[in-house]
């Protein structure tokens, strides 16, 4: 007889590309996403929970900085003639999908936020995962340049909400029109011909969004014959005359000391092209609106730099950066960088209905966020667990339950010790665990005179740190307690 196979045990290990969130990482996750609704509710927008998976057809290829988004999403089918179907990638195709499905339904603007998880079927790296939280809020059937210069405003409002101050962030805007205008000025956009030059400009978008890293010379180069870098790899250039670079760079290079100064000199590089002028006006007109409701410069600036996917948007586009220094994994000193961007898209919904829908928006990198408010120090990487009640007699199990539940009725977080209570140096080391601030302690002996032991967790291990015999005699950790005030007495130290 054949000897039966065992079947092999799984592995336990994350997939790659994905992680684990514990403890601290998602109530801390949730503090600042409710932080954060709070500011949306505060401006009228409404909360949508949209499903996490949709049909391939319906998320449509309109996935940021990718030319074939089906190949970055997970996708399957379920038979032959079924739909092909995939978890979303963002929260905005998924939008445009509720929109024009509901439409007839929903109040027009459609103001909704919405916070979830998406996936991504990317390779994965240091700090980039194939799942991630994205907070979104977006305006749909608002053509009103009045709704950017809305969410800008209520992106400002947010990062203070959270504990970012000003002075530690900036919320830059520009617009894709503008920057079509310098592309027609410079001869590589044909109204007339959309498709004309498009090699041409992608090449110079990406050029663009490079300028922190490469600097000028680089970007110059890369919109000329091209780029060697360090290693000797040759990227080609978009073949732009020297003229032609200029008009480019002279675009990179005109955020001036205010918005109106900024302006200017932008319709001066966009003279010629209608599509240009009308991205400057609206420019002027959100940097008029922001000004109006008291966000200067310190907060909100025009900052024609700001590329962000342009091919993604159809005007204005915004982009939230934190300037405070962090060090690097090798200690260097950097800025800490982006943490949220958007900008308006009216052919999204088109897709759907046949007819151009405006909309603006914006999403939040929820982690990226947290790991800011870390570097703050507006957060503890550790939460405080609950009160242990400890356990010396299982026979006593019912009474130990009434003292948590007495506590839980008062607010306070409180569990009863349910491993094996014979090793009481074990309930500790897993009060250690739990991060717990205080445990109960009562026997036999405190039951019959009405007392019992409250040993402050956190004060004991400052003492045990630094102090001497002498000094743990005169600062004892642990007191005995009237029953009767023992729900005064745990409040008094947790406060």
């Amino acid at each position: 007889m054949a000897k039966v196979k065992k079947q092999p045990r799984p592995k336990a290990v994350t997939p790659k590309g994905f992680r684990d969130y514990f403890g601290a990482e998602v109530t801390q996750r949730k503090a600042m996403l409710d932080q954060i609704s709070d500011v949306y509710q505060l401006y009228g927008f409404e909360a949508l929970e949209s499903s996490a998976v949709e049909t391939v057809e319906a998320l449509g290829k309109f996935l940021p900085d990718v030319d074939r988004p089906n190949e970055g999403v997970f996708a399957w089918q379920e038979d032959e003639d079924a739909d092909w179907l995939a978890l979303r990638y963002d929260l905005t195709a998924p939008l445009a999908r509720v929109y024009a499905q509901f439409r007839n339904d929903l109040p027009t603007p459609y103001r909704r936020y919405a916070m979830g998880p998406v996936w991504r079927n990317e390779k994965p790296g240091p700090g980039r995962f194939r799942q991630f939280y994205q907070c979104d809020a977006d305006t749909v059937g608002a053509s009103s340049v009045a709704a950017d210069a809305e969410i800008c405003a209520m992106l400002s409002d947010t990062l203070e909400a959270v504990g970012i101050p000003r002075g530690d962030y900036i919320v830059r805007v520009n617009n894709r029109k503008v920057l079509n205008g310098v592309m027609e000025v410079a001869g590589v956009l044909d109204p007339s011909d959309p498709a004309k030059f498009m090699d041409e400009r992608g090449i110079v978008l990406r050029a663009i969004d490079k300028l922190d890293r490469l600097g000028t010379d680089g970007v110059r180069a890369l919109l000329g014959a091209g780029r060697e870098d360090g290693s000797g790899d040759f990227t080609k250039g978009a073949g732009l005359s020297d003229e032609q670079a200029e008009i480019v760079m002279g675009f990179m290079q005109a955020k001036r000391d205010s918005g109106g100064a900024t302006v200017t000199r932008l319709n001066e590089l966009v003279i010629g092209s209608d599509t240009g002028v009308a991205g400057v006006q609206e420019l002027e007109t959100i940097a008029e609106l922001m000004a109006a409701q008291g966000y200067n410069s310190d907060r909100i600036e025009i900052d024609p730099s700001v590329v962000r996917g342009l091919g993604y948007y159809t005007g204005p586009v915004y982009e939230a950066e934190l300037t405070f220094e962090i060090n690097d994994e090798k200690g260097r000193p950097r800025q800490f960088g982006s943490v949220a961007g958007g900008g308006r898209y009216d052919d999204l919904v088109k897709r759907f209905t046949g007819q151009e829908v405006p909309a603006t928006g914006v999403s939040i990198g929820v982690d990226r966020l947290l790991a800011a408010l870390h570097a703050k120090g507006r957060m503890n990487k550790e939460t405080v667990g609950p009160v242990i009640v400890t356990v010396m007699d299982r026979a006593r199990m019912a009474h130990y339950q009434s003292i948590v539940s007495e506590l839980r009725n008062a607010g306070i977080r409180a569990e009863v010790y349910l491993g094996n209570p014979k090793n009481f140096g074990n309930q500790l080391k897993y009060a250690d665990k739990r991060h717990s601030p205080i445990a109960i302690i009562e026997g036999s002996d405190e039951a019959e005179r009405g007392v019992v032991q409250v040993k402050d967790l956190v004060l004991g291990a400052e003492i045990a740190k630094t102090a001497t015999l002498e000094e743990w005699k005169g600062q004892p950790a642990q007191s005995e307690v009237a029953r009767a005030d023992l729900v005064a007495t745990i409040k008094k130290m947790l406060n």
